[in-house]
């Protein structure tokens, strides 16, 4: 079905493309932070350019006026690599997040142990792209949707600090960010190409004149796989235009296509993926297991400035998704998911930055809402192909939530800041297919999470934060609605809460810039998605949990004029330190929450020359295995990887660069899915990928 929509995808990204197609890495904001941080609040003031888009700079301001760990990472640091195509590559060295590669472009994804057990997909952080919902309307996710190559920054928002953007997980929120044809005119060329039959290309340009500006990226891909039955293609287009009707006011406009056929190798044991990491799992082949998804997602944003210090933000999204899913639940139950999927999203936000008797004070105040329905049908799976019909409903989500939040400057450099959230999730079932019983049903959760904070400008380039949060995440339909009959009916899970106490320190002095924070959280009815199949799990809520931990990462240029004036040797490390565990639980006790490890380093050397050249090796290190299971009986493995990355940056928009991984080739697993109790057969392990070679050109004009 997906190879017969070609000509359309062809056609569209050629209309498009006419206007506007470009490349961001030429604006890209640096690694590190700033010489100087802002003040602790900062009277608004009138945004350079676009309205509706802030800059990096401005995005990286806002993100230190948070009271807890924000992270902007620039699109440098991953367009400037050959192969990047997951949320891994894009993230590879901000601290606390745990995302590792499964097949394709899919990985598991983590923050401060957000749905860690979840084996498909994504719960418990929500996506955004340009401030609109990815996710669907029940707090689901999909990485496959997600282009590197089309993003100027990701902004990273842990946990409850992602309260500006109404998140109510224990994860937070990533927001993707597409250039404009103001911030990233002009045309781009790029091609990649590498191990395991991967091949990669884009095209894209910027334009602006007056009033008015356009972007646009189209992108294909295709890649054989390190692992048997792992083959995947791609084409993508990505777009938005804005038009500035008034000094004060804006509207931009997006849209994006997904167009994305990816085969499944599936989850294998211990020893297979230690002995034979490129083998596939036998019933995945049976079953030709893939995950073939077409998206169109259609959005907008108004912002006004209607005086000096206001600023109202308004904007609304739609997503239409066709997903065609080839799967194995057990050897020899081969089933066929037929997903059409309706998402629609909004949001309303207001900024007032005014004087407050005499000090600089801050307020937002927004609302959410979000609706979704999936026609879901599931059929017998004939080797890839569906036949007779096995299930059949009607799913719907809605959510509701608003916020306020304020910040007063007490103190010349120290801010008090205090907010609520408050909300509505609904969920509804309507079983379609009764002859094997009925599970229709539907339920609904509120909340009201208050949210308590100080900012801290320590000294000139150094900041002190601290907040006490609470997040209230509901359930999504796939928790809810039985999968494939291990159990039967429409769950009564309760929302997964959480209380959070952080604190931490951020800045840049000479030439080091750091970020660093630790956090403590006690989770009641925690979500678990506990494996007992190879794409099935059920979702559980465990009593009480505790997760905590510390998340480190630096970025220093510790040499300068070694051989040659302007030239400068750097170090980055990031460090997050994972201790998740089970409150005095009647079964497990206190054992350790299994699926992240407990230790996650890694780390780059680079030297850079004047002239543009720069190479450095990598390290990614994981020296404690970690449990797969409840009962704490089975582990993964510990493993260090050696990478070496190069480029130059040529005079003339000419760009070259290239990426060795894994250059020992050590078999190892990247991430491993979550069981109650698991034994030495249980297949449960993602193999890593072995040694690859990666490169590329890209050309701006």
């Amino acid at each position: 079905m997906f190879h017969t929509h070609h000509a359309r995808l062809f056609a569209a990204a050629a209309a498009l493309a006419a206007s506007a197609f470009t490349a961001q890495a030429q604006t890209s904001t640096p690694a590190t932070p700033s010489a100087t941080l802002p003040p602790t609040i900062v009277t608004a003031a009138p945004i350079a350019g676009s309205l509706t888009r802030p800059s990096d700079e401005q995005a990286a301001e806002e993100a230190r006026r948070n009271p807890g760990n924000v992270t902007i990472v620039p699109a440098s640091d991953f367009l400037e690599r050959a192969g990047a195509t997951s949320i891994r590559d894009m993230l590879l060295y901000t601290p606390g997040i745990f995302a590792e590669p499964k097949w394709g472009e899919d990985s598991r994804l983590s923050i401060r142990g957000s749905g860690v057990a979840r084996n498909f997909h994504l719960r418990g952080v929500r996506l955004f792209q340009d401030g609109l919902s990815i996710n669907q309307a029940d707090g689901s996710g999909d990485f496959q949707e997600l282009d590197p190559l089309t993003f100027q920054r990701v902004e990273v928002f842990r946990g409850a600090n992602a309260f500006a953007l109404g998140a109510n997980t224990l994860g937070g929120a990533l927001n993707f960010i597409t250039p404009t044809g103001r911030t990233a005119p002009g045309t781009i060329l790029r091609g990649e190409g590498g191990s395991f039959g991967f091949a990669r290309g884009q095209v894209a340009h910027g334009w602006a004149e007056g009033a008015h500006d356009a972007w646009a990226s189209f992108s294909g891909m295709t890649q054989e796989g390190y692992r048997d039955h792992s083959a995947g293609r791609a084409y993508r287009l990505n777009g938005n235009t804005g038009w500035q009707w008034a000094d004060n006011a804006e509207t931009r406009i997006f849209i994006a296509y997904n167009n994305i056929w990816q085969q499944i190798p599936g989850a294998v044991t211990r020893s297979q993926a230690l002995n034979n990491p490129r083998a596939a799992n036998s019933a995945n082949l049976a079953a030709n297991a893939m995950r073939n998804l077409e998206s169109t997602r259609l959005g907008t944003i108004t912002a006004i400035r209607p005086e000096e210090g206001i600023l109202v933000e308004a904007g609304a999204g739609f997503v239409s998704r066709e997903l065609d899913h080839p799967v194995a639940f057990a050897p020899g139950f081969y089933q066929y998911i037929d997903q059409r999927t309706s998402d629609v999203s909004a949001f309303g936000r207001s900024t007032f930055d005014r004087q407050l008797f005499g000090h600089d004070n801050r307020t937002i105040i927004g609302v959410n809402a979000a609706k979704g329905r999936t026609r879901s049908l599931r059929f017998f799976n004939n080797d890839g192909r569906p036949t007779v019909m096995s299930a059949n409903s009607i799913d719907r989500a809605t959510n509701l939530d608003a916020y306020l939040e304020n910040s007063l400057e007490v103190l010349p450099g120290f801010a008090l800041i205090a907010g609520a959230s408050a909300g509505r999730a609904w969920r509804e079932s309507d079983d379609g297919f009764l002859s094997d019983g009925d599970d229709s049903g539907k339920g609904d959760w509120g909340w009201v999470n208050p949210r308590f904070g100080v900012l801290w400008q320590a000294a000139e380039g150094a900041q002190v934060f601290g907040n006490l949060s609470w997040t209230t995440e509901p359930p999504t339909l796939s928790d809810l609605i039985p999968q494939a009959k291990v159990v039967q009916g429409f769950s009564k899970l309760d929302a997964q809460r959480s209380a959070t106490l952080e604190i931490g320190t951020r800045g840049r002095r000479g030439d080091i810039a750091w970020e660093v924070a630790a956090y403590h959280s006690r989770l009641r009815d925690e979500i678990q998605c506990q494996t007992v199949g190879f794409s099935q799990c059920v979702a559980l809520n465990l009593d009480r949990s505790i997760h905590q931990g510390i998340e480190a990462g630096a970025d220093w240029v510790f040499i300068r004029d070694i051989g040659t004036k302007g030239d400068g040797l750097s170090f980055r490390p990031a460090y997050t330190f994972s201790d998740f565990r089970f409150d005095g639980d009647p079964t497990y006790k206190n054992n350790e929450l299994p699926g992240v490890p407990r230790h996650l380093f890694r780390a780059e050397m680079r030297y850079r020359h004047p002239s543009g050249a720069w190479f450095g090796p990598t390290t990614d290190w994981v020296p404690q295995a970690y449990y797969v299971d409840n009962a704490n009986t089975q582990k993964t493995d510990s493993y260090v990887l050696f990478g070496l990355r190069a480029g130059w940056d040529f005079e003339n928009g000419l760009s070259a660069f290239l990426e060795a991984r894994n250059l020992a080739d050590t078999r190892y697993i990247a991430s491993a899915s979550v069981a109650a109790s698991a034994t030495p057969n249980s297949a449960l392990y993602e193999p890593g990928t072995g040694r690859a070679v990666f490169a590329g050109l890209q050309y701006r004009f």
